[in-house]
């Protein structure tokens, strides 16, 4: 699995390289990193920051890359077509996380890996620096989390760019082989009608690999500000779904900076009434705490998003990371919902509408009940 994080890192090979503060670069520095799971541990290995010219051409030739092979380029190209190769070839998609507050990175791993185990995805999480004060934290705590969320949104829309880049780069790889293919089967512009269909045939089985985004909590919040930064790419054409679960945003004004942003398919956001987090979060800080819009149900009127609740559905309750905990294992249909999310479907046939309040919910319910299985 490969992680990507604003984080200090130190040398070494566990996951205590990773600090919980931000790069002495600055909050804007990447660093990547491969992390694999070795007798139940993680073993970091560090992602050489720059490729050799051999290894560049290697690249080059072994992905047809339209790249000038005398430039400097970084280990972000080898990883990138890693990752897009295995996708092709596994015929799956990719997730890219954005964990929320109080996460120290054995959790963001322990959630990626839920992720991939229950959706058959890949996922790539985004770390940024939100170590909070433990199981049970105060609102200095909270407050800087959210801080530091704000200063992350730089580097995560650096992230982005970068994941805009290199999909375009191997995306048109593959669109002008596939050209090569037609135009040499079809010489001198014979039958451009049965040209075409084999293009458009060639396109759906290669061009294939769904992008995707899923920001969890103050996930969102950091996602909000990365939208206002001067150089924002995150609002442009990236992913196939950018998924909104637990949000720890205001839902007041969530349409001005959620309507600005672009996607191929769908923005979903999912809501829990009932989400204990949530409402810890809004009473922490006092007053100036509004409601979260990953627990309000009003106010649900951006242009562009598909609002779910699943407050009702069958083993959520106050859960607040209700798509990878046992709400999701015990219950086939919400789980349904995610997957289709998560590989960049559309989940509106699953669902049921409430056009009064502009929303969707699962068809089946439960009474309501007082439970604490807070997650």
């Amino acid at each position: 699995m490969y992680l990507v994080t604003n984080r200090s890192v130190s040398n070494g090979t566990t996951i205590r390289v990773f600090g919980d503060k931000p790069n002495a670069k600055g909050p804007n520095e990447l660093r990547i990193v491969e992390v694999n799971e070795v007798n139940k541990k993680w073993k970091v290995s560090a992602i050489k920051d720059a490729l050799t010219p051999a290894q560049v051409k290697k690249l080059a030739k072994d992905h047809h890359l339209t790249i000038d092979t005398s430039l400097p380029w970084h280990g972000s190209l080898e990883v990138a077509c890693k990752l897009f190769t295995q996708a092709s070839e596994e015929n799956k998609a990719i997730l890219f996380f954005v964990h929320g507050y109080n996460n120290d990175v054995s959790d963001v791993l322990r959630a990626a890996q839920q992720l991939e185990a229950l959706y058959d995805v890949i996922v790539v999480p985004f770390t940024w620096p939100a170590n909070g004060g433990g199981a049970v934290s105060g609102t200095a705590s909270y407050l800087s989390d959210k801080a530091d969320a704000r200063a992350s949104s730089g580097a995560f829309n650096r992230f982005v760019g970068k994941i805009h880049y290199f999909h375009t780069l191997l995306s048109e790889t593959n669109l002008l082989s596939i050209k090569h293919k037609v135009g040499a089967k079809y010489k001198g512009n014979k039958n451009p009608m049965a040209a075409a269909a084999l293009y458009s045939e060639l396109v759906s089985k290669v061009c294939t690999v769904k992008i995707n985004l899923l920001c969890h909590s103050m996930g969102n919040y950091l996602l909000k500000h990365s939208l206002m930064t001067s150089d924002n790419v995150t609002s442009q054409l990236v992913f196939d779904n950018i998924n909104l679960v637990a949000a720890d945003t205001n839902n007041k004004h969530h349409a001005n900076w959620a309507d600005t942003i672009d996607v191929r398919n769908r923005i979903h956001v999912v809501i829990n009434e009932n989400d204990a987090a949530l409402s810890a979060s809004r009473v922490k800080p006092g007053k100036e705490q509004r409601a979260r819009l990953g627990q309000y149900l009003k106010n649900l009127n951006s242009k562009h998003v598909v609002y779910i609740d699943v407050s009702e559905a069958n083993e959520v309750g106050n859960k607040h990371s209700y798509y990878i905990s046992d709400a999701a294992t015990k219950n086939a249909e919400l789980q349904a919902v995610f997957n289709d999310m998560f590989k960049g479907k559309s989940v509106e046939k699953r669902l049921t509408y409430f056009a009064a309040d502009n929303y969707f919910t699962l068809p089946y319910y439960k009474k309501r009940i007082n439970t604490c299985d807070i997650i």
